[in-house]
């Protein structure tokens, strides 16, 4: 984080004919190489509207719109008042080139105020729909790229950010819960142009070329429930 089904038969048996050095490389560059069962992405309804609203401290979650994963898509089951919008990310949240796009026990819990809503999480949200249809990595780069383009996804607004401060959250094999943060989003690929990632720099980015965004995490003291984050 810091530094952020057909086929398997016939992937299984080519493997085997491997020397074990090269499936061990194989494995571990390309720990997921294809979409889990749907029924591992998705949870119990219940289940997946109090982990979206773990995102964010209850002043801000309690009031947001919810949204869980279906088997069509994401629907919003809780109607917000104060702009913002809690979801329970998957792991297509990564850039389609992350190992760990296709796996199935991501969850990351954010919740996005009114500009990430607006201009940020459309492309999320896209990207949900494609996978759910089936679409390859290289046919989700094309159709984002190419919304994008033409502006049927919309810029960047200016403003946006996001609590990602659940203790429920598991971003990574390696992470896992990693720590409390808040993201904020500024268009274009611009860590450097900040001074992030560099040594003695407090600043920690990472850039989605899917949404050609780039995003800045600051982290937090304490968990949305109010306990102390990892020191």
């Amino acid at each position: 984080m810091r530094n952020s089904v057909t086929v398997l038969a016939f992937v299984s048996l080519a493997l085997v004919a491997l020397p074990q050095t090269s499936q061990a490389a194989r494995a571990q560059a390309d720990p997921y190489p294809a979409m889990a069962p749907l029924e591992e992405y998705l949870m119990p309804q219940d289940a997946e509207i109090a982990m979206a609203r773990s995102a964010a401290p209850a002043s801000i979650a309690d009031d947001a719109t919810v949204m869980v994963l279906g088997r069509q898509g994401y629907t919003a089951v809780v109607q917000g008042t104060n702009g913002f919008l809690c979801i329970v990310g998957r792991s297509w949240a990564k850039p389609s080139k992350d190992p760990e796009f296709w796996n199935p026990k991501l969850r990351s819990p954010n919740c996005f105020n009114a500009a990430a809503v607006r201009s940020y999480l459309p492309v999320y949200l896209m990207k949900t729909r494609l996978v759910l249809a089936g679409k390859s990595k290289a046919e989700i780069d094309q159709a984002l790229a190419t919304a994008l383009d033409h502006g049927v996804l919309t810029a960047l607004e200016p403003g946006g950010m996001c609590y990602m401060t659940s203790k429920e959250q598991y971003l990574n094999d390696q992470g896992k819960s990693w720590r409390p943060h808040v993201m904020f989003f500024a268009a274009g690929d611009v860590p450097k142009s900040w001074g992030a990632n560099l040594p003695g720099s407090s600043l920690i980015a990472g850039y989605d070329p899917d949404a050609r965004v780039t995003v800045f995490m600051v982290v937090v003291d304490h968990w949305s429930d109010g306990t102390p984050g990892p020191q």
